[in-house]
């Protein structure tokens, strides 16, 4: 059974920043894709990272604009997302999620209870 555990969350002023980690269990860290995605309230999940496992190559949404970074820990079975400069628009719940498919955007629905991350001044 796949397990995914987000932490990292919290509140920061717009151009601050957080580190989200998600502690997964139950899947290989060696194929596939893993993602970070994000629902804002009344909102459909977006996602916003994409890590490929075999490679380590990773890919981001347009809104991203350099100011995140995911990687892995494979020793740890942990993804993390780096976020700098955090704007209003990036206030939202945090879930890391899997995927097998090669297609940007198809993953399938987060597990865990995600972490929330608000943007205020």
């Amino acid at each position: 059974q796949v397990q995914l555990v987000e932490s990292g969350g919290g509140l920061v002023q717009p151009g601050g920043s957080l580190r989200l980690s998600c502690v997964a269990s139950g899947i290989s860290f060696s194929e596939g894709f893993m993602y970070w995605v994000r629902q804002a309230p009344g909102k459909d999940f977006e996602w916003v990272a994409r890590i490929g496992l075999h490679f380590g190559g990773t890919t981001y949404g347009d809104f991203v604009k350099g100011r995140f970074t995911m990687s892995r820990d494979n020793a740890k079975n942990t993804l993390y997302l780096q976020m700098d400069n955090l704007q209003f628009d990036d206030t939202a719940r945090y879930f890391c999620a899997t995927s097998r498919s090669i297609q940007y955007g198809d993953f399938e629905r987060p597990p865990g209870p995600g972490t929330q991350v608000t943007v205020s001044s």
